[in-house]
């Protein structure tokens, strides 16, 4: 059985997600799915298959979201330790080969946002971090080669 990591807020955005795609999104679609189904024949009816179609993938949706919700295991900053590179702590790193410094926070995958430096703990570059200290260096193959980080500090938020 597969675990899904989640802080309290992304549970917290998770279930409102849930509900409103269940609650407003579903009877939106619903609804253009019965009036396309009144225009006639379903068998040439294209607004009635996109619509169908729709629903699928939102239904689908919905079923992963509640699956993950039903598996998530809730992450408190304070339950991890601070000494090694582990979910929802910030790491500062240099990249060995261009001595550029940067800044990561490792999140659950449904929390990960590039743009404001969360990425994933299932991403190369995560999982690569993922029980190193301070003083270490995590090789890891990306798409375009290898990849060598030294840790320079460890934080939590």
């Amino acid at each position: 059985m597969a675990k899904f990591y989640v802080t309290p807020e992304g549970l917290k955005k998770m279930k409102e997600e849930i509900k409103q795609l269940k609650n407003v999104k579903r009877p939106e679609i619903t609804n253009r799915v019965q009036v396309a189904r009144e225009h006639g024949d379903l068998k040439e009816n294209a607004e009635y298959h996109a619509a169908k179609e729709e629903l699928q993938h939102l239904q689908n949706r919905i079923n992963d979201m509640e699956y993950k919700l039903m598996h998530a295991v809730i992450v408190k900053e304070e339950d991890i330790p601070s000494d090694k590179v582990y979910i929802l702590a910030t790491v500062n790193l240099q990249n060995i080969k261009t001595k550029e410094k940067i800044t990561y926070t490792l999140v659950p995958d449904n929390e990960a946002d590039w743009e404001t430096g969360k990425i994933s703990v299932n991403t190369p570059i995560g999982k690569g971090l993922l029980g190193k200290a301070v003083g270490d260096t995590a090789t890891i193959q990306v798409p375009n080669g290898e990849l060598q980080l030294k840790i320079l500090k460890i934080s939590r938020n």
